[in-house]
């Protein structure tokens, strides 16, 4: 007898070996035909796998992440035997399912791959995929499976083999093809209904620029094209809403490469909103009881060695900065919490002093490899809206709670109110990746947990997301179009205090080792700026947008009218500015649209002679003639919708 554990619990029995297709067919026809993927005591297998102990079982459709990997991987097998059939001598390394797709690395020699052929190759796969080819699995030894590639001349299948285990060698046929592969596919070819190349990039083989770069062809796919129509003009409007484009569009940064790559120049825009942002938070903080410090740029490089980040960042940062004196190096500042702890410790603090709470907008710096930059989501100069509390064991469940209030508070002020939570905790089976004593990871985490609960959050646990000094509790925000960002970030850390030797005088009169919080409701400025373009589109909240207002005057003889109303704009602290170039109304109205300006005042004769203006919407809704006073509660409602007081 075969007892099999399902999801709900439930525990369903067979007197014979029975697959996971088996177990979907007893449990529903209708269930099994959406069945593409299953999971067998947390081991991925096939559909097809003989199921011969109990165990737990996972069964997967198209709706779970699981089966979108198991489809997505299979797809790029399918992918993998259109670019053989297509580009003979092509040369394999590795095709993984990604967050969206997939992709497959391949030498192609002296062949290349433009979006010129990517319907060539679109085609290929949907033929491959029709012959609804059945996806098997096979163990081959180490020597067997060397030789294959070795005949084929593929260094790269052969690297792979090498660093395997004789015994755990597994291949996957579909079809005339056949790859190295540890398996989670779906049941046949004929589920993928619709496929899309989608780009080519160069990539170096293992992520090694020492390497020989590769050719890596990205593509997704859907059990059907409606999915992919969608999912297309999803990409469409994420073009529209690219940072990038946005932030050059609404002249808010820049690059240069003199300056540096991954090192944004914020223009007088741009700075305008990063410092409307920071004044939001430091105003919130305020009320929350915590104190501003500001440290420098640069430490001392045994700062960093006493913290662990060198360890973690040392080799792939900046390097060392040499001093006149002998032996003397500095490091560009990777973390901020170091140089906390040390302003922690200039005195000492009794019990009845705590909490600390210190808070920075401070910048650092990691050298990210060049590849890897993308526009302000991934840079190597960031500034971080830093936080650190030391406060007593007795207090670490308050404070944590409080922090989640402040995370909250920032979210619903700027319109992000689809999120999850994630408690990342450690990866057991890696104990090496992290540092400190157990029973401090312990509680960390479940000081954590008791803390997400209590506050009633949405949450699930992440196996091995946990940052190499301690657990913490992101927040996975989804944005305008449906994808997922993580924003803002809470930890929990008991050993850096250990390490800077942090301590306060107790009740009992010894000393004792504070608990210490990180956290950053934005996470770095750089990245939260992005994500916030293109979730709003470039439409930022009123309270937040650098420029509010545009006054438009029909003529010239009505430009000592429009410095009027202005004056009484900025009387009333809406922010404006003034069109008078020598322009048609109907080009300013397109510029203000472009800019994505919230509100148009449009004067002219009537205007004046009414003491009045006329009010034009940003997406050309007109709100009439109306009084400037009028118009000044207009805004002030709009921006008390969104901006509410921070309650502690």
């Amino acid at each position: 007898m075969i007892n099999i554990t399902l999801p709900d619990n439930s525990v369903r029995s067979y007197n014979d070996v029975i697959t996971p297709m088996d177990v979907a067919k007893d449990i529903s026809e209708g269930f099994a035909r959406n069945v593409i993927s299953a999971k067998f005591n947390d081991t991925t297998i096939e559909t097809s796998t003989p199921l011969t102990t109990d165990g737990k079982l996972t069964l997967y459709t198209w709706r779970d992440d699981e089966g979108k990997k198991a489809f997505w991987h299979s797809s790029s097998h399918i992918l993998a035997q259109a670019l053989e059939e297509l580009y003979p001598g092509v040369k394999l390394s590795i095709g993984p399912a990604i967050e969206n797709g997939f992709y497959y690395d391949v030498d192609l020699g002296s062949n290349s791959i433009s979006d010129k052929d990517f319907k060539t190759i679109e085609n290929k796969m949907i033929e491959i995929a029709r012959g609804k080819h059945d996806f098997k699995m096979k163990s081959v030894s180490k020597a067997d499976a060397l030789s294959k590639y070795k005949v084929e001349g593929n260094e790269y299948k052969v690297e792979l083999i090498e660093n395997l285990t004789d015994g755990n060698i597994t291949f996957c046929d579909h079809s005339t093809f056949t790859d190295l592969c540890r398996g989670g596919h779906i049941p046949n070819t004929g589920i993928v209904k619709a496929v899309k190349v989608l780009s080519v990039a160069g990539a170096y083989w293992r992520g090694d620029e020492n390497n020989k770069q590769l050719t890596r062809v990205y593509g997704i796919s859907f059990p059907k094209q409606k999915e992919l129509t969608e999912y297309l003009a999803l990409l469409e409007e994420a073009k529209k809403r690219d940072h990038r484009k946005l932030g050059k569009q609404l002249e808010l940064f820049t690059f240069s490469q003199k300056v540096g790559q991954g090192l944004p120049l914020w223009l007088p825009k741009g700075a305008a909103l990063r410092g409307r942002l920071e004044d939001f938070l430091k105003k919130a903080q305020q009320k929350a009881g915590y104190e501003m410090v500001v440290t420098p740029h640069i430490g001392q490089k045994e700062l960093y060695v006493t913290s662990g980040h060198y360890a973690k960042y040392g080799e792939d940062s900046f390097q060392p900065i040499k001093t006149p004196k002998e032996d003397e190096e500095f490091l560009l500042k990777p973390m901020n919490c170091p140089h906390h702890c040390e302003i922690y410790n200039t005195k000492p603090f009794s019990y009845r002093e705590l909490p600390k709470r210190y808070a920075e907008f401070g910048t650092v710096y990691r050298y990210e490899q060049s590849g890897e930059l993308h526009g302000l989501t991934r840079v190597r100069g960031f500034t971080q809206d830093d936080a650190h509390i030391f406060c007593t064991p007795d207090q670490l469940d308050a404070e944590f709670k409080n922090v989640i209030d402040l995370v909250l508070y920032v979210f619903g002020s700027l319109g992000f109110e689809n999120f999850t939570a994630q408690v990342s905790v450690r990866d057991l089976d890696n104990p090496d990746k992290y540092i400190g004593s157990v029973e401090n990871w312990e509680k960390a985490e479940q000081a954590i947990i008791n803390a997400a609960k209590d506050k009633g959050l949405d949450y699930v646990i992440e196996s091995g997301e946990a940052a190499f000094y301690g657990p913490k509790l992101d927040f996975m925000v989804k944005d305008a179009l449906g994808r997922q960002w993580q924003l803002g970030t809470i930890q929990v850390d008991y050993n850096l205090p250990e390490r800077f030797d942090l301590t306060y005088k107790g009740a009992d009169n010894e000393l004792h080792r504070p608990v210490m919080i990180h956290r950053a409701p934005f996470g770095s400025m750089e990245r939260f700026v992005a994500i916030l373009l293109e979730h709003t589109g470039g439409n930022f909240p009123l309270w937040l947008i650098p420029e509010q207002v545009i006054v438009l005057s029909i003529s010239e003889k009505f430009e000592k009218y429009a410095e009027k109303v202005l004056n009484l704009l900025e009387n009333n602290e809406i922010r404006a500015l003034i069109d008078n170039r020598n322009e048609t109304m109907g080009k300013k109205i397109r510029d203000a649209e472009m800019q994505k300006i919230p509100y148009m005042i449009i004067v002219g004769e009537n205007e004046e002679k009414e003491n009045m203006i006329s009010v034009r919407q940003h997406g050309g809704e007109d709100l009439g003639m109306i009084s400037v006073e009028e118009f000044t509660n207009v805004v002030e409602t709009e921006i008390n919708k969104t901006l509410k007081q921070f309650i502690v």
